[in-house]
């Protein structure tokens, strides 16, 4: 607790929390009082304030003098006088609006002449702090009640004349202080007054001035340095982009400078292909036959060139997706023991403006420092397709004028073979595929019967299979399989077996990865309802049916009502022979087979519940009846005749065409009506051994149709 001591004869400590308190209960008796007279119009003796609330023993003032009893008073009330002011009957508070707290209030003032007499009664003998502490109640005084100081009170107060203690300085806070001298900077101070702020002694005040110096200096020197630095930073760095920019935009000397590359540009290194012969390159006998020449002309150049003749300067293969032609580049390589450059037709297109003139010209330096060599360029169609006149690539014939001057240019490149690979050959320029430059052409095709069952074989040497394994019946059912495709077909096949826990590969997973890749995989997590089911099943029944009864069509596969890929139901037909053409009666077969699923919906369920699952089969009926109309002159009534774009016709020949097309699928769509209004009892068995089977493959679809029991499965 906070006390408060005063030096007095003799020495007493009052606690000032008691003053206080008493203080608080005088004014509180006082304010009680005027609201008492202000109702009643007049004192009450009753008011006053009771002996037994304050006394001298219960302040600690019991042994205190009158005279000392005053001076404690004026020093715990400095300014103020102890008697009574009689000119006033109340107290006056410090206020804005009004005079007092009370007129502020209510309306009204505490004034001589209202009614209100300003003595109060006391006892007979009172206490020398309590008529004290009573007389505080009409002493005139300023006392603050609301609100904080302001400039303009303290200018009133002063013009009342009201002047008291004076504000210590340290009145205002410290954050107005703060907000007020914000913007004012610091006072600069000179260096004299630093030294006498210090005190230093004389003989140290020069070599302070010196050190002084030297650190303003030695900073004001680092400060330099460090803007110099960043200012030449930013003006390299200003400079280097607008130079990138340039060069990206105009010049493409700059442009390659800016770039980084690997690959052509830096180095070109020959690799050797003494792993791969043409023992490893299975199915395409007649192109190997094709470039043993090559090899031989590579083994020993001598033979040729004594009699005159010499080597063409390259081979372009020819041929679809997969079917070896990379393959046989290497071989050719290895075989001749030469060094082999291999680059991909991408690698000479760039954005940048002579980059791939550039590369080009790198690839047949290196190759000529290495004759006799081997130049494999993948995917030939990409750097050496056709020249156009076009201001949106200005700069695109550079790539390939630079190609066929290297190739059968003014400089002669002895000794070097060029192979070209691609699956666009229409794509090519005309001045590419000319004699002296690309002389020979070897077709790649798709592997035959035997040529399937070579690469069969091939890739189940290098897998662990069961020795029942036959690759011919694989062979035969992968009509139109490439040789990548072979493989991808074994490597399913092992996958499969491995997921299910095998020690080998057996037929079983064969088929499995042959259905897979033909038909999609299976999505057994779909949940199909019943009626859909069935029409599922009478669908690809009706495919089944119309297949087998057909005399030109081709042999069921596998029927199943499998959800796989976008398909709920399929029907699967391979030829036992590999088709190198095909007669009208196998193309009519092929419309029948397609129009027997709608066929089948409308028969068992009605027209009005044909299902949209016959779009597929509409497409390619339609496509077989337009190229039978426009491309093999099958139509009797247009004749051996083609027809290219269609748009170009006059409309009675496209009104024609379209006649004739509707003709061949309406007959189609009769005749597979006819086929199953014929064998509906069949379509029916065949329908439910779907439903309870879901699979079935060209044995099982036998034994159903010819009344047979199926094994439980």
């Amino acid at each position: 607790m906070f006390s408060l001591s005063t030096t007095l004869q003799p020495q007493v400590t009052v606690p000032l929390g008691h003053i206080l308190s008493a203080f608080h209960s005088l004014k509180t008796s006082a304010s009680a009082s005027i609201r008492g007279l202000q109702k009643d119009h007049h004192l009450e003796h009753d008011l006053s304030i009771s002996e037994s609330t304050f006394s001298l023993r219960d302040l600690g003032l019991l042994e205190l003098r009158p005279a000392q009893l005053n001076e404690l008073v004026n020093s715990l009330l400095p300014g103020l006088p102890l008697e009574r002011d009689p000119g006033s009957g109340s107290w006056k508070e410090s206020h804005i609006s009004s005079e007092s707290f009370f007129e502020n209030k209510h309306g009204f003032s505490l004034r001589p002449g209202h009614g209100f007499s300003s003595a109060l009664p006391y006892r007979r003998s009172p206490g020398p702090l309590q008529a004290v502490c009573s007389d505080l109640q009409h002493w005139p005084g300023w006392i603050q009640r609301r609100g904080f100081k302001t400039l303009r009170s303290r200018t009133r107060r002063l013009q009342a004349g009201y002047e008291g203690t004076p504000e210590p300085e340290s009145f205002t806070p410290s954050f107005f202080k703060g907000l007020l001298t914000r913007d004012k900077g610091p006072e600069t101070e000179s260096l004299d007054k630093i030294i006498q702020n210090k005190s230093l002694p004389e003989a140290q005040r020069d070599a302070f001035k010196t050190g002084f110096t030297e650190g303003f200096l030695k900073a004001q020197a680092l400060t330099q340095r460090t803007q110099d630095s960043l200012r030449r930073t930013r003006l390299i760095l200003l400079v280097l982009l607008l130079v990138g920019i340039y060069g990206l935009s105009r010049t493409p000397f700059l442009s390659v400078r800016f770039r980084t590359t690997s690959g052509l540009d830096s180095a070109v290194d020959p690799i050797q292909m003494k792993n791969v012969t043409f023992e490893h390159v299975k199915g395409v006998e007649e192109a190997k036959n094709e470039l043993q020449e090559v090899v031989e002309f590579l083994r020993n150049p001598q033979k040729f060139t004594v009699l005159g003749g010499k080597l063409p300067k390259g081979i372009l293969l020819v041929g679809p997706p997969g079917t070896g032609k990379t393959l046989l580049a290497r071989a050719v390589a290895g075989e001749a023991d030469v060094p082999f450059y291999y680059a991909s037709g991408s690698e000479f297109d760039e954005m940048f403006v002579g980059v791939g003139a550039s590369r080009i010209r790198n690839l047949f330096k290196e190759a000529k420092a290495n004759a006799p060599c081997v130049i494999f360029i993948d995917e030939l169609d990409s750097v050496g397709g056709k020249r156009i006149e076009s201001p949106m690539h200005p700069y695109s014939r550079q790539t390939i004028n630079q190609l066929l001057a290297e190739m059968d240019g003014f400089k002669p490149n002895e000794g070097i073979i060029i192979i070209g690979a691609t699956n666009f050959p229409e794509a090519l320029d005309n001045a590419l595929v000319r004699p002296g430059r690309f002389d020979m052409q070897v077709t790649v095709p798709r592997p035959d019967i035997k040529g399937r069952t070579e690469i069969l074989n091939w890739y189940l040497k290098k897998i662990k299979v069961d020795s029942a394994v036959q690759a011919e019946i694989i062979a035969r059912g992968t009509v139109g399989f490439s040789g990548a495709e072979l493989e991808n077909l074994v490597n399913q096949a092992a996958l499969k077996a491995a997921v299910d826990g095998k020690d080998m590969v057996t037929m079983k997973e064969l088929e499995f990865a042959k259905d897979k890749i033909l038909m999609g995989p299976e999505r057994r997590s779909v949940e199909i309802d019943k009626k859909n089911k069935t029409i599922t099943a009478y669908h690809e029944s009706g495919h089944a049916i119309v297949a087998y009864y057909t005399k030109d069509a081709m042999p069921i596969n596998k029927a199943t009502i499998m959800p796989r890929g976008p398909s709920l139901g399929h029907v699967s037909l391979l030829p036992e022979n590999d088709r190198w053409s095909e007669t009208r009666s196998q193309l009519m077969a092929q419309m029948d087979v397609s129009m027997g699923g709608r066929v089948a919906e409308e028969l068992i369920f009605g027209n009005d519940n044909v299902t949209t699952g016959a779009s597929s089969d509409f497409d390619g009926a339609t496509k077989i009846a337009n190229m039978m109309v426009t491309r093999f002159g099958m139509s009797d009534k247009l004749g051996v005749m083609t027809y290219g774009d269609l748009s170009k016709q006059s409309p009675e020949t496209q009104a024609a065409i379209e006649q004739e097309v509707r003709k061949l699928l309406k007959d189609s769509y009769e005749r597979a009506k006819h086929i199953l209004k014929t064998y509906s009892k069949e379509h029916k068995i065949l329908a439910d051994a779907l439903l309870t089977y879901e699979t079935l493959d060209a044995k099982e679809i036998q034994m159903v149709l010819e009344g047979k029991q199926l094994e439980a499965r």
